[in-house]
């Protein structure tokens, strides 16, 4: 008798269950917020460009374009933040056609599947504002959607979306070889 009530009492212990209310805490929910500071496990960012495409510190890169126009970037990374490899430009090859080529089309043109169905032309990658816009705009534009493109970031992890951009770059030489646009890496692939 004396082990039957142990084993009840340990396996109906008195518990909350998850977004349920609670006369226990003073908000009333049984729902705890994490405690300031932490992280779970796996989801450190400590590595800003990386994650963000974005620098610390640094308010805007401006470019001029054929028209003179001042085109602004804010903050955002020039360069890649990992290598760039043949296996990178695999990757974003085959995520580029799973997630990007539906509205840009197979070379980046805006000439997609979508398009021919009548929503709007996204701009093409190979005119000069975007062959000269800085890798980390590209990044954020995926991480964050921008004008009727909607944000990518919770399909593609941040690893891929760096993949996708540098297809979109290895795109832009391929359809442009005699424009003078690096790859801004000096590991290039």
């Amino acid at each position: 008798l004396l082990t039957a009530g142990c084993r009840y009492d340990m396996q109906d212990q008195p518990r909350y269950k998850v977004y349920k209310s609670s006369d226990w805490f003073q908000d009333g929910r049984a729902s705890r917020e994490l405690p300031e500071g932490t992280v779970p496990r796996g989801f450190l960012r400590d590595n800003k460009a990386l994650y963000t495409g974005k620098i610390e510190g640094v308010t805007a890169t401006a470019q001029t374009n054929e028209q003179g126009q001042q085109i602004t970037f804010p903050d955002v990374v020039s360069e890649f933040p990992m290598p760039v490899t043949q296996e990178v430009l695999d990757k974003g090859e085959q995520k580029f056609k799973v997630y990007c080529s539906l509205c840009h089309g197979a070379f980046g043109n805006g000439d997609g599947m979508i398009v021919r169905r009548g929503f709007p032309k996204p701009p093409s990658y190979n005119d000069d504002r975007l062959r000269n816009a800085p890798v980390g705009h590209f990044f954020d534009v995926i991480s964050n959607g921008w004008g009727k493109m909607n944000s990518y970031g919770a399909q593609i992890q941040p690893a891929d979306r760096w993949a996708i951009v540098a297809y979109i770059r290895a795109l832009q030489v391929s359809q442009n070889p005699d424009a003078n646009l690096k790859m801004n890496n000096s590991t290039e692939a």
